[in-house]
């Protein structure tokens, strides 16, 4: 058997190229019983932020679940989110883990307009809203405690407190997020919003999302976070880990809420890829899809035994390239709130469980109804409208054309997916506010929000007007 016509570059890992090439032959023999995928392209270049959730990325690749699927994969940091979704668009990487509504706000055309999609969901929870020490000194007044410790969740309302100081003093109240179109940015507006705090509106005319804020909401790196506290730019922050630990273990800040208080088991990143890279290459996105989910699973296998393994792997400069020790405080299911007050959150990270990995509908309904309740989708959308777009973007089909192959390989189980679901998760009030979502009512979603854009409401200029 020849496999000099197999067209692979030549590296370091000839030999095992070689191999792998010979399994994804036609006539290659599969052991379990599925028929190999005959890939359309096995080289390939992913991106990611310098985020802990990019963990089933670094996993799918140093345990080999790449190369089981004959693909040859090249992990590469990127300096920011607009640059990592810029390149995923003109192809100069193959995909990218995401913020779940970068491909929703594409497709849409807020911002850059591209058609992109998702087959995986990379993760549930994983963030948190930190203040600097002279915030969270101010803050501590107005937070429930109990034995000297704060009562959990803090809600916003103790913030509300603090702002009004600032404000009083003549001083703007500054936060940082990631991406306007961040689940980091969301999250932060849901927290201020429920404490009657307003982060502001964005508009056709002003993108700042600044418009009638009692809080200024920015775009910062993740990993500039601490340092930029520190050197008090910005009095708060929302990011993923390590960067909010990170701030406890530099003695900068303080974190005062995770996304799992604020909404219990939120969806969090996502895989993306364009419309076109799937289409053209619909065998190569399933083998992605394949080594992603036994990445996912193997993160959460046996009540996450093997998480210390990943936090070294993900300790490494190529990857996340974070102390070993911050990251383990919250990757091995504690969280540390301040110095000391280390607490067990054993779902902090959720990489599998709860069909993790699943792309729901129901979550891109909800990243559009944030996008709609700021402002970024300006005019009122019939509720069709945000199924049409979720079901453009969100492909549970390629997901669980994944998943059966895996489960006919014998490499992952029946009953881990959700193979009667119709994309919709149940309706749910697990939201520090208790307000229920539905993903199939969206507008009734939107409309029962206390602060936000509702219902034929649009600004116009710095006011909200109805028509």
């Amino acid at each position: 058997m020849k496999i000099d016509s197999v067209c692979i570059s030549v590296s370091r890992r000839v030999m095992l190229a070689a191999l792998a090439a010979l399994a994804t032959m036609p006539f290659a023999i599969s052991l379990a019983g599925a028929a190999p995928l005959k890939l359309e392209k096995d080289e390939l270049k992913l991106g990611f932020i310098k985020l802990t959730d990019m963990a089933p990325l670094a996993i799918a690749k140093e345990k080999g679940f790449f190369e089981d699927e004959g693909l040859y994969v090249t992990l590469e940091p990127q300096a920011n989110w607009k640059v990592l979704l810029d390149r995923v668009i003109d192809g100069e990487l193959d995909g990218a883990q995401m913020l779940a509504g970068q491909p929703l706000a594409a497709t849409i055309g807020f911002g850059t307009k591209a058609e992109l999609v998702t087959p995986f969901s990379m993760d549930l929870n994983g963030n948190g809203i930190t203040v600097s020490n002279e915030v969270w000194e101010m803050m501590k007044p107005y937070v429930e405690m109990k034995d000297g410790k704060p009562v959990h969740p803090i809600k916003a309302d103790a913030l509300k407190k603090v702002i009004e100081k600032f404000k009083a003093s003549g001083k703007p109240f500054n936060m940082g997020m990631v991406f306007p179109v961040s689940t980091h940015n969301y999250e932060l507006r849901y927290w201020l919003a429920a404490g009657n705090i307003n982060p502001g509106f964005y508009s056709k005319n002003d993108l700042s999302g600044q418009i009638k804020a009692d809080a200024l909401l920015s775009v910062t790196p993740p990993p500039q976070m601490p340092s930029t506290l520190e050197a008090g730019t910005i009095n708060g922050y929302s990011v993923g880990e390590p960067w909010n630990q990170a701030a406890v273990a530099k003695g900068v800040g303080v974190p005062v809420i995770t996304d799992y208080e604020i909404w219990k088991n939120n969806p969090e990143k996502v895989f993306g890829l364009t419309k076109a890279f799937t289409e053209k290459y619909p065998n190569t996105t399933i083998a992605l899809t394949k080594a992603l989910i036994r990445a996912g699973e193997w993160l959460d296998a046996n009540n996450n035994a093997n998480r210390k393994e990943a936090v070294k792997i993900l300790s490494k400069s190529e990857y996340v390239g974070a102390d070993a020790a911050v990251i383990a405080n919250s990757m091995t299911g504690t969280f540390e709130y301040e110095k000391g007050d280390k607490r067990e959150v054993p779902d902090f990270n959720v990489f599998f469980r709860y069909n993790a990995t699943y792309p729901f509908y129901s979550d891109a309904v909800w990243y559009l109804t944030q996008m709609r309740r700021w402002g970024q989708i300006p005019e009122t959308k019939d509720d069709a409208w945000y199924a049409d777009v979720a079901t453009k973007v969100y492909r549970p089909d390629l997901y669980l054309k994944a998943a059966k192959l895996l489960v006919e390989e014998g490499k992952a189980k029946q009953a881990d997916f959700p193979w009667d679901s119709d994309g919709y998760r149940a309706p749910t009030s697990d939201f520090i506010d208790g307000v229920t979502y539905d993903g199939r009512k969206p507008n009734s979603y939107i409309d029962s929000l206390p602060i936000g854009l509702k219902s034929k409401q649009v600004m116009e200029g710095s006011e909200i007007v109805n028509r």
